[in-house]
């Protein structure tokens, strides 16, 4: 029987710490986040639409910044 620390701590899911589900959804939340404002700003509705949709922890917005957004043009 696991005491009332360790439920909370471990929760219904046995030895997967809750703690660790926290930090996975704030990582998330940031960039998919990040990854909007990105996306909208650029005007680029399927990447936009995509992010809303899809929950990937994070990866295809990261990829989205990294590798697929516009670059804008220095004067």
């Amino acid at each position: 029987m696991l005491s009332n620390y360790e439920q909370f701590l471990y929760g219904p899911l046995g030895n997967f710490p809750l703690v660790l589900i926290g930090v996975l959804l704030i990582w998330s939340l940031v960039w998919k986040g990040y990854g909007l404002w990105k996306a909208a700003n650029d005007g680029q509705k399927y990447w936009f639409i995509a992010f809303l949709v899809l929950n990937t922890m994070g990866i295809l917005p990261i990829l989205y910044i990294v590798f697929f957004r516009k670059k804008k043009k220095s004067k």
